[in-house]
């Protein structure tokens, strides 16, 4: 367990509105799941709240409650500034999910998807770590020492990679299950438990950073698998970050992920990621590591990412890009696609979202000539409206990428 006491019933506050995305798909067949009834239920009462169904493309109408008022957030040692909620999901023919405890922020959006499956199942979610009862991390080296093993091969440089396998306990605990998530899933989802997603934008950029620093580390210097475990990381924040399979993922976190999940914090003379650890700074001190709500008075002030980030790690660390991410088959072409442009890139993205259609319909088919046209943008709004991304019709960096993951997961589904 990562710490107890992270899940007690606190009666829900007013003072701000939330709002709150659920998305359905059918496990089985990756599919969305159209027509399935989605009760919002206090857990205080137990009263039903909403009662919705989800659309063609399983996704449910937007949803706004009340939450605590968003000073609570702000500041450390506040009252809880997130109120909880169950969600009930139900398709005849699929056993019911019952998710307990999704956070809500005022001013945000909480987006949380549901796989449905034959037989029931539920979900737990934990309070995220500044609010919870946590183990503190255990030091390590920011650099680590290379090579571990008489075999390991160390890469020419980091990779990001396509999947990440989470171990849900500490490195030791046999009986803990391991889960294999996106990568991009996996940083959002950390993020989701580490830190409030009502912070400004470029602490929450700075903490993202962070995060992906870590976890790269963990991947380039394949720490885990070198001491003789399967998996990259585990969901123990005494060893590595908090993780809760399935958990709420809040859109404003969310859609920083999209843009930076490539980037990496690091060092002169250095080729792997920083291992970048970090701790809340307020019931918790770490030197040389992030402070979480020190990196909050630091946005507040207007610092940027960069800037926040040298505060805590030192002013000679910069941001690399890494130049190649796994199972995508062709990489950003640098520049953003739209009506008027033509070429190799544009071809690639109607294929893709071609493929994409036949397991979500609702994106219309399009003519891979290689040239963007209406019927081209009309699919990328499509797409990007089904999978949470702002609606511009234009292919910029977090829909390529994306797309291309999308691409991957049904390919490889067929």
């Amino acid at each position: 367990m990562n710490g107890e006491n992270n899940t007690a019933p606190v009666q829900n506050t007013r003072g701000g509105l939330g709002q709150l995305q659920i998305n359905a798909f059918l496990e089985d067949r990756r599919v969305p799941a159209e027509d399935v009834s989605v009760q919002i239920i206090d857990p205080d009462s137990g009263n039903v709240l909403e009662e919705v169904q989800t659309n063609a493309q399983g996704k449910a109408p937007e949803l706004t409650f009340p939450t605590p008022p968003l000073e609570f957030s702000m500041e450390a040692g506040q009252p809880r500034p997130f109120n909880q909620y169950n969600v009930l999901v139900s398709l005849p023919g699929y056993g019911q999910t019952v998710i307990e405890n999704v956070q809500m922020f005022p001013e945000v959006t909480a987006v949380q998807n549901v796989a449905l499956r034959p037989t029931f199942s539920g979900l737990l979610i934990p309070y995220p770590t500044l609010w919870g009862d946590f183990p503190p991390k255990i030091p390590e080296d920011a650099i680590k020492e290379l090579p571990f093993a008489e075999n390991f091969v160390v890469l020419p440089e980091p990779v990001v990679p396509e999947l990440i396998v989470v171990h849900q306990g500490r490195p030791e605990n046999t009986d803990a299950a391991n889960v294999t998530v996106l990568f991009t899933d996996y940083i959002k989802n950390v993020a989701s438990s580490e830190i409030y997603s009502t912070w400004p934008r470029e602490t929450i950029t700075a903490n993202v950073l962070a995060i992906i620093s870590f976890t790269l580390n963990r991947v380039y210097t394949e720490w885990y698998r070198n001491k003789g475990f399967d998996f990259t990381v585990t969901n123990s924040t005494a060893y590595d970050q908090a993780f809760t399979y399935g958990r709420t993922i809040f859109r404003e976190i969310s859609e920083v992920v999209d843009e930076i999940f490539t980037t990496y914090i690091t060092k002169p003379d250095i080729v792997q990621p920083l291992f970048t650890q970090y701790c809340d700074g307020a019931r918790r001190n770490c030197p040389g590591w992030l402070s979480q709500w020190g990196s909050k008075d630091l946005g507040d002030q207007g610092y940027p990412a960069l800037q926040i980030l040298k505060s805590f790690y030192g002013y000679d660390i910069f941001l690399e890009q890494a130049q190649k991410v796994e199972g995508i088959p062709i990489s950003f072409p640098g520049y953003v696609l739209e009506q008027g442009s033509t070429g190799a890139p544009v071809q690639t993205i109607q294929h893709q979202l071609n493929a994409i259609s036949n397991n979500y319909p609702l994106i219309p088919k399009v003519a891979e000539d290689g040239v963007y046209g209406e019927s081209t943008a009309n699919a990328v709004r499509v797409f990007q409206e089904t999978f949470d991304l702002p609606v511009t019709g234009r292919v910029n960096f977090p829909t390529w990428y994306r797309i291309s993951g999308i691409y991957t997961a049904v390919a490889n589904l067929a």
